[in-house]
């Protein structure tokens, strides 16, 4: 008659919380990151403009995503490098109008506002008639947060942030088709590089010589960097350990993250009913991707080349905003 050994307790298993804790630090830190990025660029629009400073980061964010991902295009279908040439046009409409409304309204009004693109992808893509009361409360957020019955109100500010809300709208519903067709970090590389050549088409006839001074190139690097390369990464270790739900509520709270940077970087205090609107717009995000999350499988149709490119860039909530090229 044999004896086995008694084996090893196994040792107990983390809390869902404590072991989603460093998924969750990573997104926080990619919204910081894409809203520090949006903040560097706008003591450069004196200088540059801000159409080229956004031309100036798409360059060198295209320039190190090409050197990083090298994606051989003579192996892409035609029909996935014709919907990455479509988000590359979406990235550069939404950079463009990002830019020009940040040098108009605060930081954190205009990231509410361009909010309210992905969250009508969201509402729209829904079956239940519940979810056409977020939009209605998003609305109500942004109209504490523009004020369009003042006087002062700057309505080419609010008509720019409404532009990048569309491109961002657009932005969304084609970075799931291209990370779709596209595993990879190819799709990020080349739509950046579109939005890129797109951005100088607009920019390049203001060009200037104080472009091309050391601080503001180095500026525009480090800006590339943190928007969208650092949160490219973030987000990529972040989709990996939670669920698209979590993520996306977790995303939606990127207004208040911007009236944040906007106060701590650029020194604009909002007042009690500027903060009462970017409440109201992040409980509408939040409320709307708990329910507008994808349940289909991707299928891709183009080569396999790296690790699937999930971070904003890829099938994810259709509520929260990407880290795009903005």
């Amino acid at each position: 008659m044999t004896s086995t050994a008694p084996t090893a307790p196994a040792p107990p298993a983390a809390s869902p919380v404590r072991a989603a804790a460093p998924a969750m630090a990573a997104t926080v830190c990619a919204m910081v990151s894409v809203q520090t990025g949006a903040s560097l660029a706008v003591p450069l629009f004196d200088r540059v403009s801000p159409a080229g400073t956004a031309w100036l980061r798409l360059s060198c964010a295209a320039v190190l995503l090409l050197v990083w991902t090298r994606p051989r295009i003579r192996r892409l279908p035609r029909r996935s490098l014709g919907a990455t040439a479509a988000l590359g046009c979406a990235s550069a409409v939404m950079t463009l109008c990002s830019f020009q409304a940040i040098d108009r309204l605060p930081l954190g009004t205009v990231s509410a506002v361009e909010f309210t693109g992905p969250l009508l992808v969201a509402v729209v893509g829904s079956r239940r008639r519940a979810d056409l009361v977020w939009p209605l409360l998003a609305l109500g957020g942004v109209l504490l947060l523009t004020r369009p019955w003042e006087a002062s109100a700057d309505w080419l500010g609010i008509g720019y942030a409404l532009g990048a809300a569309t491109g961002l709208g657009s932005y969304i519903v084609l970075t799931q088709r291209v990370g779709d067709r596209l595993p990879g970090q190819q799709g990020v590389a080349l739509s950046t590089a579109v939005a890129a050549l797109c951005t100088g088409v607009v920019a390049g006839g203001g060009a200037e010589a104080d472009w091309w001074s050391p601080h503001v190139l180095v500026v525009s690097a480090l800006a590339a960097v943190l928007l969208p390369i650092a949160p490219h990464v973030l987000e990529l270790f972040a989709l990996r350990r939670l669920t698209a739900g979590a993520f996306g509520t977790l995303m939606s709270l990127e207004p208040a993250v911007a009236t944040g940077i906007g106060f701590l970087v650029l020194a604009q205090t909002p007042d009690a009913g500027q903060l009462a609107g970017v409440v109201l717009v992040c409980v509408a995000g939040t409320a709307a991707c708990r329910s507008g999350t994808r349940s289909t499988t991707p299928t891709v149709t183009g080569p396999i080349v790296g690790q699937p490119d999930v971070p904003r860039s890829a099938p994810r909530p259709s509520s929260e905003r990407p880290s795009s090229e903005r």
